[in-house]
């Protein structure tokens, strides 16, 4: 599983078993077992090429049998509300303008939507942007499933996209994260708390509301992943 931050994986952390952690050139990693499943989490920041060394990485040390671009989503489809799961039908690739599919779970759970999710090297912050995003078709948009659906391509690895709401359609974000990232493309937090202290009143309610609905979104999926099987 590959993901942009380690508390994407909370939810998830919480069900699998014999967690410990991995020795990879990666911001995060750690395997264990879910359910009959040898499982490697992998973090390393946000954005497609990060994501597609966190793949190299994992690649390199074992033989992998599917590769899943999981963690938090942007709502596109005003029915999609926070910790809502969608597995990605299709991965839109926005600076590439390629189209990856994506493979489904086996099983077929009621808490899941379906459907094309947009993949883009850049946060949608306002609503504005995600309404001009939804005009595409696709239910949600997020940052890393582009690099991931690439790299598992050339491998000619199985590819999954299992995402989850942290903000809904109808949400702006407090703040503009796309001006607090590196060359690399992680995120400053340090540039983020003292833009959030700069004004305080508006901005710090924002990013505390969306701290727990991300905790609630993490939640969500390690419940589903608790209760999907993919082979």
């Amino acid at each position: 599983m590959i993901a942009a931050e380690k508390m994407e994986f909370e939810g998830i952390e919480r069900r699998v078993s014999s967690l410990r952690p991995l020795a990879l050139p990666v911001d995060y990693a750690a395997e264990g077992e879910l359910r009959e499943h040898r499982l490697a989490l992998v973090a390393n920041g946000a954005g497609p090429r990060l994501a597609a060394q966190a793949v190299e990485a994992a690649c390199g040390k074992w033989k992998v049998d599917a590769v899943i671009s999981t963690g938090f989503c942007g709502g596109l489809d005003p029915d999609l509300s926070v910790g809502q799961v969608i597995a990605a039908s299709e991965i839109d690739a926005r600076e590439s303008g390629k189209r990856y599919p994506a493979y489904l779970p086996q099983e077929t759970n009621p808490a899941r939507a379906c459907g094309s999710i947009v993949s883009m090297d850049r946060v949608a912050v306002s609503v504005e942007e995600k309404e001009a995003l939804r005009a595409t078709g696709a239910a949600a948009v997020e940052m890393e499933a582009a690099g991931v659906a690439e790299r598992a391509s050339c491998h000619g690895i199985p590819f999954y996209c299992i995402r989850v709401v942290s903000d809904a359609a109808g949400e702006t974000m407090p703040l503009d994260f796309n001006l607090y990232r590196t060359a690399e493309g992680r995120f400053q937090r340090g540039a983020i708390a003292r833009a959030a202290l700069a004004k305080p009143f508006r901005r710090i309610p924002g990013l505390l509301r969306l701290r727990r609905q991300s905790r609630i979104a993490s939640m969500k999926l390690g419940e589903f992943f608790a209760d999907c099987r993919f082979f």
